[in-house]
């Protein structure tokens, strides 16, 4: 069964006469009155009551004409939205990103959508990459970036960058020299880390340096304000990105020290959930958010190697 036949069975059914209904499709009436033997012969029942004067619908011919309508308006609304749909991209779209992402793109994000989808209602939640996490795996957003997230079979992840990560401390905690520090040092110092689970896992995807980490932090701190003034009074040092921190770097209030011995390094992944089907406006937003991710790191703002 295919479109044309349900076409020239419905041409049949309101026609009651193949010789009208072959006019109607524009069709011989013996190709017509062939489509309608196969149907019949597919349903192993008749659609019609061959009558001297016409054609009479059987009661599954009844039937079958209620769903080829149906059918039919669906696949001719599917070619519209197809053909016509992405010419305006409309609607809601809900995005999470953790802070880096937030501070990187943000605001050129909001720009653009302000300036080129008028139509398209954006709605944009920070939070730390585990709490963005767990907003995608209850549907609060459509779009997510996040640091290192759990293999889930639910989750379509995207690799889109990958940061270095370094010491980061006043200089009386870590000293003055910006000189790489091996992580073995780093185990030594005051540490402040990401409470554990998700949010820990945002640091490091290497349970067994995140658990040498974890082992002397003084404090765990699910708060980007409380961390940043935890480092500037001096009370520990974290293990963070550049851009974390980008403002305290450039004041000179905060020094960052790469970690050698090994390189440490953290991916960003852009998410969705498998089971709900990408919009318009899902595929535009992620067309954009990856394009001004290679911009931004593009001209240096934000230091990552791109994996896109």
């Amino acid at each position: 069964m295919d479109s044309r036949q349900l076409r020239y069975f419905i041409a049949v059914y309101e026609q009651r006469n193949l010789s009208r209904a072959a006019d109607q499709a524009s069709v011989a009436q013996s190709a017509l009155s062939h489509h309608i033997s196969n149907l019949e012969a597919e349903f192993a029942t008749p659609l019609f009551e061959r009558k001297p004067r016409g054609m009479e619908p059987t009661a599954a011919g009844e039937r079958l004409y209620e769903h080829a309508r149906i059918i039919l308006r669906a696949m001719a609304a599917a070619e519209r939205e197809i053909k016509e749909g992405s010419s305006v991209i409309a609607g809601d779209i809900s995005i999470g990103m953790a802070n880096s992402g937030v501070k990187a793109i943000g605001v050129p994000l909001m720009r653009a959508v302000l300036s080129k989808y008028p139509n398209l209602k954006l709605s944009l939640t920070e939070s730390l990459s585990g709490a963005t996490l767990l907003h995608l795996m209850a549907s609060e957003v459509d779009l997510a970036l996040v640091y290192n997230p759990q293999s889930e079979k639910d989750l379509v992840a995207e690799p889109v960058l990958e940061e270095q990560m370094f010491c980061v401390g006043t200089a009386e905690l870590i000293g003055k020299s910006k000189k790489p520090i091996t992580f073995e040092e780093v185990t030594r110092l005051p540490l402040m880390l990401l409470r554990h689970g998700l949010s820990s896992r945002a640091l490091l995807d290497d349970p067994v340096l995140l658990k040498r980490l974890e082992a002397n932090a003084i404090l765990h701190l699910n708060s980007i304000s409380g961390t940043t003034g935890a480092l500037l009074a001096g009370l520990g040092c974290a293990v963070a990105t550049k851009l974390f921190v980008q403002e305290q770097l450039k004041a000179g209030t905060l020094i960052a020290r790469e970690v050698i011995e090994p390189t440490l390094a953290r991916t960003l992944y852009l998410c969705r959930l498998r089971n709900r089907p990408m919009t318009y406006a899902m595929e535009e937003m992620r067309r954009l958010m990856l394009s001004l991710i290679a911009e931004q790191v593009g001209r240096g703002a934000w230091e990552a190697k791109l994996l896109i």
